[in-house]
């Protein structure tokens, strides 16, 4: 379809869906995940979660109902570009929600932007997607939120000299970039950067690197899921047992798979916004349902993300009185707070952004003989630093 003639549509829809919005009985929400191929961990744990948030709030909105609707766009630009333009031009869906990856928003935001529909970011983590479009709003996280504030506790705790080791895309640049921020800025040293290709990667010869570079600690960025191939070859090329700490946002011990990687996990640091160990009323009531409405799954970041994401949709709904044309809702939902399943949290007016808690956690063994991040310490109302001039 040509530029213009998509543009055309997505005008005549906007212009059809702004005219129905006060009088919508069902406000659609798209909820575009990869549900399928090497990141259906995350599709899964945000569509779950976003399922769990609205059977238990059905029937709080007074005035309209909101249907779900999952797509799988298998962690593809394209595919997602696609099921985004036929969910406001065909399917008539009130607002975008989902988003995986970083590519797979980027993908989608001109989408939102020329429909005039809000998009509702529950994962995708690099700092620029709220910039692409004046309708997106994060509710996940950015990647130098959790980057800085590790950078920060490492310069301040004995680690003087790091190497860092990225997937070689948007968020591992990012988190590359504001680890070391914040570390040299504390007096810490980075001695080396190393990025790994995303696709196929092999961890094993830049490990090695690492481990030559005879650092205090080695940072990590790596996509949620690919933790558990760094843990086993950080084991294979004996970097515990040659003193060298490993240190990393929360993605390397991500709580879906945690469990599967062993002992040699045992003693990560990581700075996160969320673990399924997090010690609140609201986080044992939504891990408790999470498990018991998914198969005793434990719930991760992306859950509370998604979990978040509904309650910004349903209380935006509920300001505007079920209105969900982009900017009634984007005004409705900017500078939103509530406690959630990983504490207090806002949406930033300014950027549209997340604020939250980021916590610096350990994995140990818990009582039940399970791997958790236990957090014990903590950065509160933390903006994102690519924002905040930092």
């Amino acid at each position: 379809m040509a530029k213009w003639t998509l543009r055309a549509a997505l005008a005549g829809v906007a212009a059809l869906l702004a005219g129905a919005a006060m009088a919508a009985d069902t406000v659609k929400v798209a909820l575009i995940l990869p549900m399928t191929g090497p990141f259906a961990s995350t599709g899964r744990q945000i569509d779950a979660a976003a399922r769990l948030y609205l059977d238990q709030h059905k029937g709080d909105l007074q005035g309209c109902t909101v249907e779900l609707t999952t797509k799988d766009d298998t962690g593809t630009a394209d595919v997602t570009k696609r099921i985004a333009q036929e969910a406001v031009v065909r399917e008539g869906a009130n607002i975008l929600a989902g988003f995986g990856l970083t590519p797979l928003a980027l993908a989608a935001a001109p989408i939102a932007t020329q429909g005039k529909v809000p998009m509702v970011v529950m994962a995708a983590a690099t700092s620029i997607i709220t910039e692409k479009s004046p309708n997106i709003v994060r509710t996940s996280f950015t990647t130098p939120q959790a980057a800085y504030a590790m950078g920060e506790w490492a310069a301040k705790n004995g680690i003087g000299k790091v190497v860092t080791l990225v997937s070689d895309y948007a968020p591992g640049n990012d988190a590359e970039t504001y680890f070391a921020k914040a570390f040299e800025a504390g007096g810490g040293q980075v001695a080396e950067k190393l990025r790994v290709p995303l696709q196929n990667p092999d961890f094993a010869p830049f490990l090695q690197r690492a481990k030559d570079a005879a650092p205090d600690a080695i940072f990590v960025f790596v996509p949620s899921g690919v933790g558990s191939i760094v843990m086993k070859q950080v084991a294979d090329r004996g970097l515990t047992a040659a003193g060298v700490k490993l240190i990393g946002t929360g993605d390397v011990t991500d709580d879906d798979i945690l469990n599967n990687m062993g002992d040699v996990a045992l003693g990560t640091i990581t700075a996160f916004f969320y673990s399924a160990a997090h010690d609140s009323p609201e986080n044992k009531g939504f891990v408790e349902a999470f498990k018991k409405a998914n198969g005793n799954m434990r719930p991760n970041f992306f859950a509370v993300s998604g979990y978040d994401g509904m309650h910004a949709i349903f209380e935006g709904l509920r300001k505007t009185d079920c209105d969900p044309s982009a900017e009634k809702f984007v005004d409705a939902v900017k500078g939103m707070s509530w406690t959630s399943p990983r504490g207090k949290i806002a949406i930033d007016p300014e950027t549209r952004d997340i604020v939250q808690t980021i916590y610096i956690r350990e994995v140990k063994r818990g009582e039940d003989g399970e791997l958790y991040n236990i957090e014990f310490d903590q950065i509160p109302d933390m903006k994102d630093p690519a924002k905040a001039g930092k």
